[in-house]
Formats: structure tokens, C-alpha cells, sequence
């Protein structure tokens, strides 16, 4: 593209930011990242520093995991966008940063996650996923309900023994029961050579390869050991090659249905596997884990107030609808904005990456600035929609904040990697189950205030999302 058509050169300012001495500055700013400012500070020093919400940092893991751990950070809401553009950032390789994780971790196959719009495979991929879940929405809203009831007898059952009840442990079985019964033809997980450690074998695949993008939340004195075992080397596969293995036959045994519809667009059956067992596993219950979490410690810090709202606008509705319906929820106004502003203000993949296919020009709110073809863009998806420039209070949950005429701002929420106005399609990096976590969380919310009318909870934050235990929870009263 012409950079005329966006700014012309004399108004183009130069990126700042330093990367600094090589290694050893990716090594200094991976551990302020991680040890000694934490994330958001972060960036949020770097924006006083350079005064700009574009600049130059390295991103971890840094050295020697990645070759290469420069980028250019876009930091607000206007220059974010720029990596949803597929005609100006390629998407090669970039699904998890400057680094890819071995493909001896997905059978061999680079997977759909990791392919560039342009590959010819992409389109065909993604296509087969659409579809593939297009063809089972009737069956979304009675399944989940089934495991939803099943979820909370058991968090009521730990209560009445415990006084307090493990959220997570409990919905991340609830989370791959779905998703495994939804792809596989409703057969139960636990009859399967998975039993039911399907969970605990996806969290040591999923560990191996995310582990140089986080913190194990050690203590002090063990930083930089932690830092020398997870990010000097990358780590390999062969110790979760049976817990693969194991994911790997119980979908190629129980997917039949599935595979057969992958056979029909022209994929084989085994490429086809390892891809939905990657969408399942990693892309699916990978984000559901964290996302459930995340939306019951945002609704359980508002409090009595928003509980009592939430419940009054459930119950009224499935009474005048006749049931829990995706129609039903449809007409949840507030229900849907508490997932939205959930989605906003705590985004479930906080970082995005693409590079640059030719020389570009990024524009933040402030300035615009040259990108030269192949470098590499990142996007920190919490500044971009905590933008203060872009919404009211941003740093706030605000319970209603898109209902009515606040739906208009549903364009600046990305957590999908894309505008949540926009749909998924074949030649895009948008989430193909963008539609289904939505609709998902809505359910989950209507089910829980049909049955209580608050709830109580403690919550502990972690490199990889909340960990929620549930202390107390009141049957509702009336319905």
C-alpha cells in the first residue's frame, strides 16, 4: 500500500522505544514482564516513558526460546484493529508470539491456529470448523444445561461436606464433557480410554507449551531458577506424547461423524484429528477453563445488587418465553451485557501477534508511524479495551454498560481476535467458536440465578486466570 493513503511521510513520527543490547535487553525486559513490574506496569511505564502508545519492547520468552523477541506494541483501542487486517499482517507461526512450540505436540501437523490466512489449507480448516458447529447448535443449549446440572450438584455436594467448593476443578470437567460430547456424538469422555483424566491431560499438554509465556507464581527466591528451567530452552514434547496420544485416540475412536465430515471437504482423517483435537482441547476448553472463572469473579465482586438484577430479568424471561431457549436468552439484555463487559475488561487472550506483509502505517489516537514489511506487530488486548479514550470508566466493570444504545461499542471489544459486531469466516483469524462461547456464558449465568439467588466466593489470581472457590450459595427463593 502507498503510505500516502493513510499519512504522508513528513508526517510520520519514528517509533520509539529500545530493544536494547541484544539478548541480554530481551532477557531485562522479560524479567520486568514477569518478576519485577508485572505486565501492566509494564507497558503502562513505557507509555509515560515514551509518551506514545506505539512503541518498540522485546516480548518474552525472549532468548533462546525465540529467535527474534522484537516488536512494535500497539497499546490503545485505534492502533490495536490493525492486527485483525489479514491483507496487511500476516498471521505465519504467530499463534502464540515470537515462538512456536514444536508440531512433534500436535502429531506433526502445523494445525489450523498456526496458518496464515493465505495458506491454502486455512480456509479449508477453518471452513470445517464453521460448519462443524453450525451443524450442532440445536444440540449447544440442552447439553450444556445437562452439564451445568450435573456442576452444580457438585459444587453443592463439596459444600455440604467441605463448606467450600473447588469452581474450577469441578467446571473443567463440566467444560470438556461438553465439548467432547458436542464433537463426538454425545458419547460420555469417561467411556473412553480418557476416563475421566481427560482435563488433568489437556492442562500437561496445554503447560508444556504455554509455560514460557507465564509465571508459576513461586516465590521471590525461585524467579530466576523458574526463568532458567521454562524459558532458556524449549520444552519437549516426549513428556506429554502419551497424554496427546491418549486425547488423540479417544476423538479419532469417538468423532466418527465428524472425521467423516472432514473426508467430504478434502481433509484426511488424521490431519482432520489432530486439528479438532487442537480446536477442542487447546482453542476451546483451553479458553472455556479460564472463562467461566473470570465471568463468576466479576459478577460475584458486584455483588447482592447486580445478583438480584440478573435474577429478576432471568426469571422473567423464561417465564414469558416457556423455557431456556437461545431465543430466551436472546432477550436477556442485561445477561448479555455482563458477558460482554466480562469479555472487555478482562480479555481471555490478552496478547495478539502478526507481521507486517509490506510497509504500513500504524496510527494510534495521537500519531502515526511507519512499519516496515516484515516486522513483527503485537497487541496487548487490556489497554486496547480498558482505552479511556474509547470508553467511559473504563477501568470499572460496569454491569450494563452495552445495554440499549451502549451496543454500539460492541465494536471495540475484541476478545474474539476480531470486533465482537463482526462473524468468524473462512479467510479470517477469528475465533470460529466466537458465537458459542457467548452463548455458553449467557447459559451459564441463566442457570445459575434459576437456581440461586447469590452466591458467595473467595478468589485467587494466577499466571493462567482465577482460581474460584465457591463458600456459600442461597437456593433462589422464587421463580
Amino acid at each position: 500500500m502507498a503510505l500516502s493513503s493513510e499519512a504522508s511521510s513528513s508526517s510520520l513520527k519514528p517509533i520509539p522505544g529500545s530493544y536494547g543490547i541484544p539478548i541480554l535487553g530481551a532477557i531485562r525486559d522479560r524479567h520486568d514482564f514477569f518478576y519485577h513490574q508485572g505486565r501492566d506496569k509494564f507497558f503502562a511505564t513505557r507509555i509515560q516513558k515514551y509518551n506514545s502508545t506505539v512503541i518498540r519492547t522485546n516480548m518474552p520468552p525472549g532468548p533462546f526460546v525465540s529467535s527474534d523477541p522484537r516488536v512494535i506494541a500497539l497499546l490503545d483501542g485505534a492502533s490495536f484493529p490493525l492486527l485483525f487486517d489479514n491483507n496487511k499482517v500476516e498471521k505465519l507461526n504467530v499463534f502464540e508470539g515470537t515462538f512456536m512450540p514444536s508440531t512433534a505436540f500436535t502429531g506433526g501437523h502445523r494445525v489450523c491456529a498456526y496458518l496464515d490466512t493465505r495458506e491454502p489449507k486455512h480456509g479449508v480448516l477453518k471452513g470445517f470448523f464453521l460448519n462443524a458447529l453450525a451443524a450442532r447448535k440445536d444440540a449447544v443449549v440442552p447439553l450444556f444445561r445437562n452439564c451445568l446440572h450435573e456442576s452444580f450438584c457438585e459444587v453443592e455436594d463439596q459444600l455440604n461436606k467441605n463448606d467450600e467448593a473447588d469452581f474450577n476443578s469441578v467446571f473443567n470437567d463440566a467444560s470438556f464433557n461438553f465439548l467432547f460430547r458436542l464433537l463426538c456424538d454425545n458419547k460420555d469422555p469417561s467411556h473412553t480410554i480418557l476416563g475421566s483424566k481427560g482435563p488433568k491431560l489437556i492442562s500437561t499438554w496445554l503447560l508444556f507449551q504455554l509455560a514460557p509465556l507465564g509465571t508459576l507464581g513461586l516465590p521471590k527466591i525461585f524467579n530466576y531458577v523458574e526463568d532458567f528451567v521454562i524459558r532458556t530452552f524449549p520444552l519437549p514434547s516426549f513428556f506429554t506424547k502419551s497424554n496427546y496420544q491418549k486425547l488423540y485416540e479417544a476423538f479419532r475412536t469417538s468423532a466418527a461423524t465428524l472425521l467423516d465430515e472432514a473426508e467430504k471437504v478434502g481433509l484426511g482423517r488424521d490431519e482432520a484429528c489432530h486439528n479438532v483435537v487442537f480446536m477442542a482441547c487447546f482453542n476451546s476448553y483451553g479458553g472455556l477453563k479460564n472463562q467461566f472463572p473470570m465471568l463468576v469473579k466479576w459478577v460475584g465482586l458486584c455483588g447482592e445488587k447486580l445478583h438480584a438484577d440478573l435474577r429478576s430479568e432471568i426469571r422473567r424471561v423464561v417465564k414469558e418465553e416457556g423455557g431456556v431457549s437461545v431465543g430466551a436468552l436472546e432477550k436477556m439484555s442485561l445477561v448479555k451485557s455482563v458477558v460482554y463487559e466480562t469479555m472487555r475488561i478482562e480479555p481471555l487472550v490478552p496478547y495478539q501477534y502478526g507481521r507486517a506483509r509490506e510497509d504500513l502505517v500504524v496510527q494510534s489516537h495521537d500519531a502515526s508511524f511507519k512499519v516496515k514489511k516484515g516486522e513483527m506487530l503485537f497487541g496487548y488486548q487490556p489497554f486496547a479495551t480498558k482505552d479511556s479514550r474509547i470508553f467511559k470508566d473504563a477501568e470499572v466493570f460496569v454491569p450494563g454498560r452495552f445495554v440499549g444504545e451502549g451496543e454500539k461499542m460492541l465494536a471495540h471489544v475484541f476478545w474474539s481476535n476480531g470486533r465482537e459486531t463482526e462473524e468468524p469466516t473462512p479467510a479470517d483469524k477469528q475465533c470460529p467458536g466466537k458465537n458459542l462461547v457467548v452463548l455458553l456464558c449467557r447459559l451459564f449465568l441463566a442457570e445459575l440465578f434459576l437456581r440461586y439467588d447469590t452466591f458467595e466466593f473467595e478468589f485467587k489470581e494466577s499466571g493462567f486466570g482465577p482460581t474460584i472457590t465457591i463458600t456459600s450459595l442461597t437456593k433462589a427463593s422464587t421463580f
